[in-house]
């Protein structure tokens, strides 16, 4: 039937454009009983089944209107099967305020890193094909993985964000947990996290990864377990230390992973909803005191999971461990790299190469104009001259600096006259 109706239809169309145009009306006014309520059954049919299907609901959709307009073409004009495009950058910094005010008035910085670490944690190398392969998609919108264990309580991670999904259509589920997670590292008072942007989304539950990819908290080999888990990643023992970092912000709780104390002296009060325990006495600023009290484990109040202790018993983890409990800016230069990796890990982006936001919202200053570039500096040159000599020298290819590129083919030409000048003068 499409056929039917690109072949019939547009030659009707292309006949009538080399019409005068009385006769043009004509011909397209005998054209319209073909589409008219009385057109026979089997066309109703056939044109019924050229209708797009009724689109998800909103929190299904991953990509912005314009990507939605993009995907229902193609070069044939048929219908093509729906794709999410990459994120608008403009709504992408938009929605990065928006996430520091909440981060301000929310105080969610833990919830919203562990997001997006979730929602990337379940990537396996090993998979080639996208999404089979996990990682960084934006598949934990979906209820199928969110009832994950592991997952437990991160629907109030989802249920802040929803006002900004919202609010900027143009950025995917899956920029918008790893723009969230990097967010709250740097308004902690942590390293800034070197992200790219143009995530696509999944577009249903059953692409979500199965459960059990991502790392429990108290497996009987804790350092085996740690291992097992991010190098199905790609990352090796070094940024599992540096990721395990992160703990010093936030609090375990028991109703939710089985781990942690129902309220210490340092949670009873908040920020935020009051409870859980903490693995730092400050857990809502990223540092390093995370290494250094799970070294001395002197507070009965701050939280020691077995695998943060492996950091200290497994001898490959210890050399890090110690280095980070000494040297902060040490940790977050390693966390800043191990971060970003973690954020693009099975991720598919569109363009390849991905979108980069920036804070610097002023141009670059040119360079000031120095006449000595541009003359012998015998004499100093008028601004108007100065300007000349500049647009004349860019124009050929030059800047201050970057000398003009020498034509060798020209050199010897010149050179050769020159010589054929001097021997006529010599010789007459």
């Amino acid at each position: 039937m499409a056929e039917l109706l690109s072949s019939s239809a547009s030659l009707s169309y292309i006949g009538a454009c080399l019409l005068p145009p009385a006769s043009r009306r004509a011909m397209i006014r005998s054209a319209l009983p073909r589409f008219s309520p009385r057109r026979p059954a089997y066309f109703r049919a056939g044109s019924a089944s050229l209708r797009p299907s009724p689109l998800p609901s909103p929190v299904h959709l991953g990509c912005s209107r314009g990507a939605l307009g993009r995907a229902f073409r193609s070069s044939h004009g048929s219908a093509a099967a729906a794709k999410c495009g990459a994120s608008d950058p403009a709504q992408l910094r938009s929605a990065r305020e928006d996430i520091r005010g909440l981060l301000k008035s929310k105080y969610c910085h833990p919830i919203l890193i562990r997001l997006g670490w979730h929602d990337a944690g379940t990537y396996d190398k090993s998979i080639k094909e996208w999404p089979q392969r996990g990682g960084a998609n934006g598949s934990l919108r979906f209820d199928a993985e969110l009832k994950h264990g592991a997952n437990a309580g991160l629907i109030n991670a989802l249920n802040l964000l929803k006002p900004i999904k919202e609010k900027y259509a143009g950025v995917t589920y899956a920029d918008l947990f790893q723009l969230a997670s990097a967010t709250a590292v740097e308004e902690a008072g942590g390293p800034k996290i070197p992200m790219k942007y143009g995530r696509l989304d999944i577009t249903g539950p059953e692409q979500c990864p199965e459960e059990g990819k991502l790392p429990a908290a108290g497996p009987p080999s804790p350092a085996s377990h740690l291992r097992e888990v991010f190098y199905r990643m790609g990352l090796d023992d070094k940024e599992i230390v540096a990721l395990s970092g992160a703990h010093t912000l936030g609090r375990s709780r028991p109703e939710r992973s089985g781990w942690g104390k129902p309220e210490t002296k340092y949670t009873s009060d908040g920020p935020g909803a009051p409870g859980g325990q903490s693995w730092t006495v400050q857990w809502l600023k990223f540092d390093n005191s995370y290494f250094k009290d799970v070294k001395e484990q002197k507070d009965e109040d701050l939280l020691v999971l077995p695998t943060d202790a492996a950091l200290f018993d497994d001898p490959s983890f210890k050399v890090y461990a110690e280095r980070y409990a000494e040297d902060q800016d040490a940790f977050f230069k390693d966390y800043a790299e191990a971060h970003s990796k973690l954020s693009n890990l099975g991720a598919k982006f569109d363009p390849p190469e991905g979108i980069y936001i920036s804070d610097d919202a002023e141009a670059p200053v040119p360079e000031p104009f120095k006449a000595a570039k541009y003359s012998s500096g015998k004499r100093e040159l008028s601004e108007a001259m100065k300007q000349k000599i500049r647009s004349e020298y860019e124009a050929v290819g030059g800047s201050p600096d970057k000398p003009l590129t020498s034509n060798y083919f020209l050199n010897i030409i010149i050179f050769v006259a020159l010589l054929a000048i001097l021997t006529s003068l010599l010789g007459n």
